[in-house]
């Protein structure tokens, strides 16, 4: 069997290896959204495949929508090129049980995929054209928190966004400068409404979006490239829209075992891939079954009826308390935690980590003794379930091949909300935040992790992040076994009120951070030392 559009016309066999297929006529969907496009996303990675287009699916099984989803690919196009051209645009989705069972859905939702990136004119030509039909209700994305960043740490424009700010929206290379290049087509179209809809894991993720978005078409007014109306245009919430969302469901890269799973059940060419720059793609997608997207329901033009997909819809402020609860408490910030000192000690799944007494204790003291602390509660969810749900059955999900080593990717661009707002929450609310002992630790086992020593002394490889070259300068001289030499080098990061939302110092934190790494650094075993020592 393949997962192509040929292959899913032997509907007996993928129904006799369990294989749940389109209800819709997935060539005519094709088709008919290239004439009414609907739908536009940024990022055709596994969060994207595996959630949300599920969600369209969902409609056009039930019939409430005719046209699918376009990617878009600004940064990667192997994903394209590997997967969705010899598919048919096809994933199968493989959702992971906690009982060892899997659920398979073949998704034909995602009609096509084009690459930004700089190697394919015509798709960039026909993108500018889709973008202009009145039927595009909505651009949405999944690129990631350093997505959306359009400066380097140092406060410069990245290479690419300054080349992109110098040209013009005619030519463009990042996310965000072809996101105000595609807006300003549809501007000079008509000035037509649409909604701009990150669903990326970043606090008021829509904020970042419009602020990057409006910073770039704003020098381009400046350079006279654009007219000055057209900022007047981004600037209308009935004409443009930045909704706030919250996403969550645990994507892991696709993992070997699962493509051999789908090779003995007869389904063919679902081997993983490594793409030149690092991701991991493959033509099926293993998730966890737990998935939540909360949306601020502001769309000048309409949107699908995704209510009826489960997705939640509320205000702005249920949205940020949702947001809040999640990525500053619940969820991320364990994850986080759980990836640096995975790496460290070993381990290759999140899931083992829940057996290690240390690594849950710490875990629950971070989300129920010193988050929840901080949490409004948002109504819509219940904080404390929500977190024992992570905790009892999300996270300890043997099934899920989730890694510390995935998780560990971009540590730098998430620690400033998954750490720095709780530190914020407990400035602003007055509490002291000396007395805190998970979180703290969480920071020290990030900087142990940066050494790239694990527990046992042996050297092993970091997971990518833009800030390691500048960071590990910042560290040069910290040796393992020698706890001295930390000295005063970790003033630099410890004092970046960028990187953590706060001075670390100002609230008391940044000695006894210090002091926790150098405790981490004796010799071998004293990371598990150090855990024991604080958590028992």
């Amino acid at each position: 069997m393949k997962v192509t559009l040929e292959g899913i016309k032997d509907q007996a066999a993928f129904a006799a290896a369990g294989v749940t297929l389109p209800k819709f006529d997935v060539a005519a969907v094709q088709a008919h959204s290239k004439e009414e496009p609907v739908w536009l996303h940024f990022g055709a990675g596994n969060i994207f495949r595996g959630f949300v287009a599920s969600l369209q699916q969902t409609l056009l099984d039930q019939g409430l929508q005719k046209s699918g989803i376009q990617t878009l690919s600004a940064y990667d196009g192997a994903i394209i090129d590997d997967v969705f051209t010899p598919h048919d645009k096809l994933t199968l989705e493989v959702t992971l049980l906690p009982d060892t069972n899997v659920e398979l859905k073949v998704i034909g939702s995602v009609v096509h995929g084009y690459k930004l990136n700089g190697s394919a004119p015509a798709d960039e030509a026909e993108v500018k054209s889709l973008i202009v039909k009145p039927s595009v209700q909505l651009v949405s994305y999944t690129i990631t928190e350093k997505g959306y960043a359009i400066r380097g740490i140092d406060g410069d424009y990245l290479p690419q966004v300054k080349a992109d700010l110098e040209v013009g929206p005619t030519k463009v290379g990042h996310a965000m400068s072809w996101t105000a290049a595609l807006l300003y087509e549809r501007f000079k179209a008509g000035a037509l409404p649409i909604a701009m809809v990150s669903m990326d894991n970043c606090s008021h993720n829509g904020d970042k979006l419009k602020a990057a978005v409006v910073e770039i078409a704003k020098a381009w007014a400046d350079k006279g490239l654009v007219e000055a109306a057209f900022l007047d245009y981004l600037q209308d919430k009935s004409k443009v829209s930045f909704p706030w969302t919250m996403i969550d469901k645990i994507t892991p890269r696709p993992d070997e075992s699962i493509a051999q799973l789908l090779k003995s059940k007869g389904i063919e060419d679902m081997d993983p891939i490594k793409t030149a720059r690092g991701s991991f793609i493959a033509p099926f997608v293993n998730a966890e079954k737990p998935q939540y997207l909360i949306v601020e329901d502001i769309f000048p033009n309409g949107r699908p009826p995704l209510e009826k997909a489960g997705v939640l819809f509320t205000d702005g402020a249920g949205v940020d308390l949702c947001e809040r609860m999640k990525v500053t408490t619940c969820l991320n910030p364990l994850h986080t935690a759980l990836a640096v000192y995975g790496c460290v000690l070993g381990y290759e799944r999140i899931a083992a980590e829940m057996d290690d007494p240390q690594l849950v204790a710490l875990v629950k003291k971070l989300g129920y003794d010193e988050g929840l602390k901080v949490v409004d509660d948002p109504k819509i969810l219940n904080p404390r379930d929500f977190l024992t749900e992570v905790i009892e059955q999300r996270l300890t999900n043997k099934c899920l091949p989730d890694s510390p080593q995935r998780i560990a990717t971009d540590t730098s661009q998430k620690v400033t909300v998954r750490f720095g707002e709780t530190l914020k929450n407990y400035k602003k609310k007055g509490l002291d935040a000396t007395q805190l002992i998970a979180l703290p630790l969480a920071i020290a086992g990030w900087l142990r992790y940066l050494l790239a020593v694990t527990d046992k002394g042996e050297p092993f490889t970091l997971s990518d992040d833009p800030l390691i070259p500048d960071l590990q300068a910042k560290m040069a001289g910290i040796e393992f076994g020698h706890p001295e030499s930390v000295g005063t080098k970790l003033q630099p990061i410890l004092s970046n009120a960028t990187l953590f939302g706060v001075d670390l110092y100002e609230i008391g934190l940044g000695t006894k951070i210090e002091e926790l790494l150098k405790e981490m650094m004796v010799g071998p075993g004293a990371v598990r030392a150090t855990l024991v020592k604080y958590l028992g």
